[in-house]
């Protein structure tokens, strides 16, 4: 995926890690969303590093790759927090 698809992906991927990860939030949803756009990008970037897939690929793993780089990032704000 580019990256205009990673944020795109990570706008529906905040509120979904959200919901996978309930409790005490970094804000509304705003920042919720935020948080996960950044995940989402972080997690796109880490896994290509890796090479578990290009930016440009749209799959499920995509989508997997940035629901955990959201939900990381949303773990670490709230530990930071």
């Amino acid at each position: 995926m580019g990256w205009l698809t990673w944020i795109g992906l990570g706008l529906v991927v905040g509120v979904l890690a959200k919901w996978l990860m309930p409790g005490k939030g970094p804000g509304g949803l705003i920042a919720t969303i935020v948080l996960g756009i950044l995940g989402a990008l972080f997690g796109g970037w880490l896994a290509s590093m890796l090479g578990f897939g290009a930016m440009a690929d749209f799959s499920l793993a995509g989508l997997a790759i940035a629901t955990g780089g959201a939900m990381l990032l949303l773990f670490l704000y709230s530990k930071v927090r």
